[in-house]
């Protein structure tokens, strides 16, 4: 009789649908919680890798074009008149206002205009790198943090199918299986949201220095011609 219970018990367990769907659908609410928070942010880490991946293939090259045109011009004066106030590229937005400050300091002390100029520049400078590296932060948190919510959504399935073994007091795998691959589906949910967001983050990271940089060598030679 035990043995005719026991291949029910195994059949069942052979015949249980693990596609990812039902593994969520049989959950319970701690590790859905854990699932739809691994998703959720694996899905805005994604949204703004590709944001921020095309934001500095926009700036490299507007940069570029920029800087083309402004070494080739008269003088700085002729070349800010030209422009537009649509103008959507960062170090252009630098430009435009340290020559309004320069313009506004024309009847000033050399001095007092290169020393004003200088706090526009940094000002304006920081806070295009702001905007640059807007919601950077969120990527670092994702990254490190989404293993462990993974982590915990696996432990908590793991006291689930302990508390199932000790409630049928039947030590089949049949009875463990469920809760254990609902623990390892977060397990790798975290891991797929973390990854990702690690690697972007050291991208982007690293892209922004090399931007600002060439505001610095930019902002540096501007200064110098006034």
């Amino acid at each position: 009789m035990e043995q005719e219970v026991a291949t029910q018990v195994v059949g069942l367990g052979g015949s249980t649908d693990f596609s990812l769907i039902q593994l969520f659908l049989r959950a319970d609410f701690v590790v859905k919680s854990v699932i739809i928070i691994l998703i959720a942010a694996s899905i805005f880490s994604w949204a703004l890798i590709f944001e921020k991946y095309k934001l500095f293939k926009k700036i490299e090259k507007s940069t570029t074009s920029f800087e083309e045109k402004f070494w080739k011009s008269r003088s700085a004066e002729s070349f800010y008149n030209s422009l537009t106030n649509r103008e959507k590229d960062p170090v252009a937005n630098i430009f435009q206002s340290a020559m309004t400050e320069l313009i506004k300091t024309k009847s000033k002390s050399s001095a007092v205009q290169s020393n004003r100029v200088s706090r526009v520049i940094e000002i304006s400078a920081d806070k295009e790198i702001k905007l640059i590296e807007k919601h950077f932060t969120f990527l670092a948190t994702v990254g490190s943090t989404a293993p462990f919510i993974g982590l915990f959504g696996t432990v908590w399935g793991i006291m689930n199918s302990f508390q199932s073994i000790a409630i049928s007091r039947n030590t089949s795998l049949a009875i463990v299986a469920p809760g254990i691959a609902e623990a390892l589906f977060a397990t790798a949910l975290g891991l797929l949201a973390a990854i990702p967001a690690v690697v972007a983050y050291n991208k982007f990271n690293s892209d922004s220095k090399k931007y600002s940089g060439r505001i610095e060598n930019f902002s540096k030679r501007f200064i110098s011609i006034i």
